[in-house]
């Protein structure tokens, strides 16, 4: 049976066949396409989400080059735009162009043009012979300060397809502004999501409600799992069928009377971390991904994501969180692998200049991970954790966590955590976790 797409993804697919730097609106879109003006915004709206399109005041939605993982951390000059709440003055056609890097134009001008290079953007007050001479040499340019620049110099822009814009902000803020996006990027870029890691539907041995039992045991022969997800003609998910359900159950019975219904499921933006406590929290080994209308778009297994989760602790890091931080600065005793250092950095204190809740929590989690690695037990899931201050914790700090292991078992572990400073205690912790390498299937 052919599959007829939804209106949704007929306009999705279109807009991914346009060229980049095509102006996109929703009246056009409905009436090539033709839809309400109501199915085409939401679409467009699913589009920017998705990296696909980027719509900037003043000037329109315009298609842009998709983000993929080896360069989430350039923006395109689209994106500047919004990020530093500009406006552009010409050069609109070059709006879906990605900056290399960013340069301040805080230097006399021949100095300035030596570092000004093609695909750059030169960051510059009310300069118009800088305007000029970086659009010749193949840079972009943002104004700051609120000026205006030139008509030629605008023409220009527009021969070149280079986009010169102009914000209020002043070039240190600015520069920040660039700065912070692109740290944000980097940090996202380090995430894994399900669509990194997953099963494409393509490889997916599935089932139909109509199928019968003796199905389910060829495909048992082909994979190495037990679990089958069950999707209609229209690939849409159904249920999920398992050894526990066929067992007992007559060859010729449908899956359809002895699937379960309203299975766990994952979409392709999961992120790692989260369908990592799904699979411990629900006991399973596969987990179907689906789309926003429920349609099979493949799975992933607990191999898939214990493969990912030992690669990620051996990445570089790109981008620091604040857990990325804890994590490094959290030093094994020497003498004892059960205890932990740290000293406090401005970082991990709140608006008082105490240690904040929120850091209390990931030292405690952090040394607990450690110390069960440690012990060759595998990484964890925190299920429950309990912690207090017993006394404000000052920067510059140095602190000893000594986690224990309370109890531990296949799948759970219990471990106490406490807090010294000075031989003194400041804080404690209580954690219930799931061990991830011990993962059941159904």
């Amino acid at each position: 049976m052919e599959i007829v797409a939804t209106k949704h993804e007929q306009i999705i697919r279109h807009i991914r066949s346009l060229e980049v730097g095509h102006k996109i609106s929703v009246r056009q879109i409905a009436r090539e396409l033709k839809v309400s003006d109501g199915t085409a915004y939401r679409a467009i709206k699913a589009a920017e989400q998705n990296g696909l399109v980027s719509t900037i005041d003043r000037v329109g939605t315009i298609r842009i080059e998709e983000k993929r993982k080896d360069n989430s951390d350039r923006l395109t000059f689209a994106e500047v735009i919004n990020i530093v709440d500009g406006q552009v003055l010409g050069g609109r056609d070059g709006l879906h162009k990605t900056l290399n890097k960013f340069l301040i134009g805080a230097m006399q001008l021949e100095a300035m043009m030596t570092y000004t290079e093609a695909d750059s953007l030169l960051i510059v007050g009310n300069r118009t012979k800088v305007h000029e001479l970086a659009l010749k040499a193949g840079a972009a340019v943002l104004i700051t300060g609120g000026f205006d620049t030139e008509d030629y110099i605008k023409k220009i822009a527009d021969e070149k397809k280079l986009p010169i814009m102009s914000t209020r902000y002043d070039t240190y803020t600015v520069a920040s502004m660039i700065n912070r996006a692109i740290y944000d990027q980097m940090i996202k870029r380090e995430i894994v999501f399900v669509e990194d890691i997953y099963t494409p539907f393509a490889a997916v041995h599935y089932l139909h409600p109509d199928d019968q039992v003796k199905r389910w045991y060829e495909l048992n022969r082909l994979t190495t799992h037990t679990r089958f997800p069950v999707i209609d003609r229209n690939h849409r998910l159904r249920g999920m069928v398992t050894s526990r359900d066929i067992i007992g159950k007559d060859d010729e019975a449908t899956i359809e009377s002895i699937m379960s219904d309203n299975p766990v499921t994952v979409k392709e933006k999961t992120s790692l971390a989260y369908i990592s406590h799904t699979m411990v929290w629900e006991g399973v080994e596969i987990i179907p991904v689906v789309d926003h209308r429920k349609k099979l778009r493949g799975i992933v297994s607990r191999q898939d994501v214990l493969k990912a989760l030992q690669q990620t602790q051996h990445q570089p890091q790109l981008g620091e969180t604040l857990d990325d931080i804890v994590a490094s600065k959290l030093k094994v005793k020497k003498d004892d692998h059960s205890k932990f250092t740290i000293k406090i950095t401005p970082q991990m204190t709140n608006q008082i200049g105490t240690l904040s809740h929120g850091v209390l929590t990931t030292i405690i989690t952090e040394s607990s991970r450690k110390l069960l690695l440690y012990l060759r037990k595998g990484d964890m899931v925190v299920e429950n954790l309990t912690t207090y201050f017993i006394k404000p914790v000052q920067i510059d700090s140095l602190l000893t966590i000594k986690p224990k292991v309370l109890e531990i078992g296949h799948i759970y572990a219990k471990i106490d955590s406490e807090i010294y400073q000075e031989e003194k205690i400041v804080g404690k912790g209580l954690l219930t976790v799931q061990l991830i390498e011990h993962i059941e299937g159904k």
